[in-house]
């Protein structure tokens, strides 16, 4: 599976002759623009070695025990450490652990990339890649700590992403349906909304607490804005006063 990815990924990008089969030559990573090495993979006789034993593991019983995002992100760093091919590691590496969360049921589709995460700030990833190699020459001696620490946070940053615009879709569509029409709300306004539906009512001073950063006229200012929509509405007056949605 992992050389069908190789063809799919590097396909009329690399030498044909290199797609596809483990590579024979030894290789070493440099950062982008500063020529740093990062990392240096095992020499090419191993390699086949190394696959075999580390796939033998990652279909084992102790192996499937692993929550899937740590599996996944012990995944990435071995094939990368590994370095299989001489070239198209990295997408497929990517590809792979990708296919690897998908296989466990992390169905998710366009709204998830890592791989975009990992391509925004590519010093942090190849950091975190370093972190872990400087610690022995032999990979199943390792720390992954660093690592899975990135790797986690990467994948906590793009589920976060994908909760956002679930969120926002789920109140257009509920805005849509009560009034017909599409309704322009900001983020703040958003997220007092989501509360108040949540909790089936919420008093200022909650309200308050949900949006610390502002001031308290800007809170007010932005549920005058909801109740100017008819979104929610006052119930009550001074302290005992909540606010509800309007159809309440």
């Amino acid at each position: 599976m992992l050389l069908d990815i190789h063809k799919a990924t590097v396909e009329k990008i690399v030498d044909p002759t290199k797609i596809g089969v483990l590579r024979t030559t030894q290789v070493v990573i440099k950062e982008e623009g500063t020529d740093k090495i990062v990392l240096k993979p095992p020499p090419f006789v191993e390699v086949p070695y190394l696959l075999e034993d580390f796939f033998t593991w990652l279909n084992s019983t102790s192996a499937l025990e692993i929550h899937p995002i740590l599996r996944a992100g012990i995944v990435h760093y071995v094939l990368v450490a590994i370095h299989p091919f001489v070239e198209g590691n990295g997408r497929t590496v990517r590809a792979f652990t990708q296919l690897l969360l998908l296989k466990e049921g992390y169905d998710i589709k366009k709204f998830f990339s890592i791989e975009e995460n990992f391509d925004s700030d590519l010093a942090s990833y190849y950091d975190a890649l370093f972190q872990v190699d400087k610690e022995s020459s032999n990979i199943g001696s390792r720390d992954l700590t660093p690592w899975i620490e990135y790797f986690t946070g990467v994948v906590a940053v793009e589920l976060s992403k994908i909760k956002e615009k679930v969120r926002k879709l789920s109140l257009d569509t509920r805005m849509k349906v009560k009034f017909g029409e599409q309704i322009a709300l900001s983020e703040r306004q958003m997220r007092l909304m989501e509360y108040i539906s949540d909790q089936g009512g919420a008093p200022m001073s909650a309200l308050k607490k949900l949006i610390p950063m502002v001031s308290e006229d800007t809170v007010l200012r932005d549920l005058q804005g909801l109740a100017n929509k008819g979104i929610i509405k006052k119930e009550g007056s001074t302290k005992s006063a909540r606010y509800v949605l309007a159809n309440k």
